[in-house]
C-alpha cells in the first residue's frame, strides 16, 4: 500500500540533501519508532532480511567451526550468512502441518559445539516459543528469531522477535512493509545490539571518542530515502497486518471441513499474520495432490505454490556440495559428521510437509469478492479432484 506519505517522505528526504542514514534522521526515526511499536529496547535498520540475520550472527560471534541450528525450510538468505560467518548450518527438522521447527525437531541436533538457535516463523504463523526458549535456556544457547515473514505475529501475547535474543525482519516488496530491498533487526541485550550497530558500520565506532574499526564487519546500511519510505509503511504496518488477518479469517470458514484440504494449523494464542495462506493437501484424497489442486486453481486464474520451495535447503548445491570458498569446503571442512548428514530419514516432516503444502498468494488488498472467489474455486478443485 502505497499513497502520498511516501510520496511526501521521500520528498522531504530529497530536499534535507541528505542521503546517507550516518547523517539524516529518517532511519533514526524508523529505528525509534520500530523499536517500540515491536516491544524491544533496541532496533536498527540495515540492507535486506539477509544483512539482518548475518548481524544477529555476527552479534553472536561463532569461533569457526562452531554449529547454528537453523530449519530446514526457508530462504538462503536466511543460511548463507551463517557459512559467511564461518559457522555450520545443522538443520532441524519440522512440524509437518506449520513447516515450523519446534523444541522437539530442535532437541535432538543440539551439541557441545551449537553457538545459536535460528527460528523461522514461517508464512506469519509464530514458533511455539514458549518450549524452544525453554530448551534454550537449559543449554545456555541464545534463539535467533527470524520474523521476515512475520511482522506483528504473535506468541502467547508476545510480539514475535522480542522473544528471543535478537530478532531479523526484512522490507523486502513481498512483506508486510517494504522498502524494496531492507532489514531491520531488533534486541533487549545492549552488548548485542552493539554490537549489530558496529556490524552494519563496517565496526567503525560512531560516536565514540576514540573510533576504529573494531573488528571485520561489512557496511549494511540502510539509506535515507528507504528510511524515508519505512517511517511511513510502518504507519500503515497494523493496518496492513488487520487486512490480512480479517481475509484469512473471512476465507478459512468457507473452505473448512474439505475432504482432503487443511486450512492453517495456528496453535492456541498464536497471532497468524499471513504473509501467505497455506492449504495442507492429502494426496490419499486429492488427485495429484498439492500439484494437482494447484493445476485446478490456475485454471481459474488463481496463481499458488505447491511445496513452497522444491527442496529442503540442505539439498541444495552449496550444502549438498560443500560449495563455499574456493575449493576449501570452509566451514563444513570442520564439522562433525553428524552435523551434515542430510540423509533423508532424519527430516520426516520436512519431506512431508513439503509434499502436502500448497501456497496460496496472499495481501491485505483482497475484497470479500476475491475472498468467495478463491473459496468457490478451492470448492470445485476439490470436487473435481476428490477420489471418492
Amino acid at each position: 500500500m502505497f499513497d502520498h506519505r511516501e510520496i511526501e517522505a521521500v520528498s522531504e528526504c530529497i530536499r534535507t540533501g541528505t542521503l546517507t542514514s550516518t547523517k539524516g534522521s529518517f532511519v533514526k526515526t524508523l529505528e525509534e519508532r520500530f523499536a517500540q511499536r515491536m516491544g524491544v529496547k533496541r532496533a536498527y535498520a540495515c540492507a535486506s532480511g539477509s544483512a539482518a540475520v548475518h548481524c544477529a550472527i555476527a552479534a553472536i560471534d561463532p569461533e569457526p567451526g562452531d554449529e547454528i541450528i537453523t530449519t530446514s525450510i526457508t530462504d538462503m538468505g536466511a543460511l548463507a550468512p551463517i557459512v559467511y560467518q564461518g559457522a555450520v548450518p545443522v538443520f532441524a527438522d519440522v512440524d509437518p502441518k506449520t513447516l515450523n521447527v519446534t523444541a522437539e525437531t530442535i532437541a535432538p541436533v543440539i551439541s557441545e559445539r551449537t553457538k545459536a538457535i535460528i527460528v523461522t516463523h514461517l508464512f506469519g504463523n509464530p514458533c511455539r516459543m514458549a518450549p524452544i526458549m525453554e530448551l534454550a535456556a537449559r543449554h545456555g544457547i541464545p534463539v535467533i528469531e527470524d520474523a521476515a515473514q512475520a511482522f506483528l505475529s504473535a506468541d502467547e501475547g508476545k510480539v514475535v522477535g522480542g522473544i528471543g535474543t535478537i530478532g531479523c525482519f526484512s522490507l523486502q516488496q513481498g512483506k508486510h512493509m517494504t522498502t524494496g530491498e531492507g532489514g531491520m533487526v531488533t534486541t533487549n541485550d545492549e552488548a548485542m545490539a552493539r554490537r549489530m550497530f558496529l556490524f552494519i558500520n563496517k565496526a567503525w565506532g560512531y560516536g565514540d571518542a576514540k573510533p576504529d574499526h573494531y573488528f571485520l564487519a561489512l557496511n549494511y546500511r540502510m539509506s535515507e530515502l528507504q528510511g524515508a519510505v519505512a517511517v511511513a509503511q510502518l504507519e500503515k504496518l497494523d493496518e496492513v497486518v488487520k487486512r490480512r488477518i480479517d481475509a484469512a479469517d473471512a476465507l478459512t470458514p468457507m473452505i473448512a471441513g474439505l475432504p482432503g484440504v487443511a486450512t492453517p494449523v495456528i496453535a492456541p494464542g498464536a497471532v497468524h499474520v499471513y504473509w501467505k495462506y497455506c492449504l495442507t493437501v492429502d494426496s490419499s484424497r486429492i488427485r495429484g495432490g498439492a500439484v494437482g489442486l494447484a493445476g485446478e486453481l490456475k485454471q481459474r486464474g488463481i496463481a499458488s505454490a505447491p511445496r513452497y520451495i522444491q527442496k529442503p535447503a540442505f539439498r541444495c548445491q552449496v550444502f549438498a556440495e560443500q560449495r563455499t570458498f574456493g575449493n576449501s569446503r570452509f566451514p563444513f571442512n570442520l564439522a562433525r559428521p553428524e552435523a551434515v548428514d542430510y540423509d533423508a530419514a532424519r527430516f520426516p516432516g520436512t519431506f512431508s510437509g513439503l509434499e502436502q503444502v500448497l501456497v496460496l498468494p496472499w495481501n491485505e488488498l483482497y475484497t470479500p469478492e476475491h475472498i468467495e472467489y478463491i473459496a468457490d474455486s478451492i470448492r470445485e478443485a476439490v470436487e473435481e479432484l476428490c477420489i471418492r
